[in-house]
């Protein structure tokens, strides 16, 4: 890699945003993900797999239209990430608690969507937002961490899903990847925001 010209982003972008930095626990499951492991026992993510299935998650988003996609973040640290990210691509988000039902009962009528796809960024702690969207048999993309299992995930996101920084990277280079992808925007430096208006 040279100079990581054929990333998303710089290597050295990835790496100041630590999204490769995952923590001491780690899944079989999530091996192949995994670059090495540090002394301090912490996992570090192959940057280059992140970057990967960013491209893949972003090309399959560019297939629906953004009121076909949900994406849910129950974590403080998703908040603003995931609010940039809805006001900049139309994408409806829902951070804070996820209602039981959302997706599959309509007589909440306040809160009741039928999305085509949904992206969650932690297979754990929104957890019931993942077992609505199997019983709606939608897609499922998730932002997983070493610890993950990321049973009935149909896409994974290795990345450091925890860190406020981290988070605002991987939804900065989302909503470019999507807007590009859409024809919304030709060229990176069409994409007028950077990453710190999605901290």
């Amino acid at each position: 890699m040279k100079g990581g010209n054929e990333l998303l982003i710089s290597r050295e972008k990835y790496l100041a945003a630590g999204v490769h930095v995952s923590g001491r626990y780690r899944t079989k499951f999530m091996k192949e993900f995994i670059f090495r492991i540090r002394n301090d026992g912490l996992s570090i993510l192959d940057i280059r797999k992140i970057d990967e299935r960013l491209r893949i998650a972003a090309k399959f988003l560019a297939q629906f239209s953004p009121n076909e996609i949900l994406v849910v973040g129950r974590r403080d640290t998703c908040k603003n990430p995931l609010e940039k990210f809805s006001e900049v691509t139309g994408i409806k988000t829902i951070t804070g608690r996820y209602l039981p039902g959302t997706l599959t009962n309509p007589s909440h009528e306040e809160v009741y969507m039928e999305p085509k796809v949904i992206l969650i960024c932690d297979p754990w702690i929104d957890r019931v937002a993942l077992q609505d969207a199997l019983k709606v048999n939608i897609p499922i993309i998730a932002l997983c961490d070493a610890n993950t299992t990321p049973s009935n995930i149909d896409l994974i996101i290795p990345c450091n899903n925890k860190s406020r920084k981290s988070l605002a990277l991987i939804f900065w280079l989302l909503a470019r990847e999507f807007l590009k992808l859409k024809g919304a925007i030709k060229k990176d430096e069409d994409f007028k925001y950077e990453v710190k208006d999605f901290m």
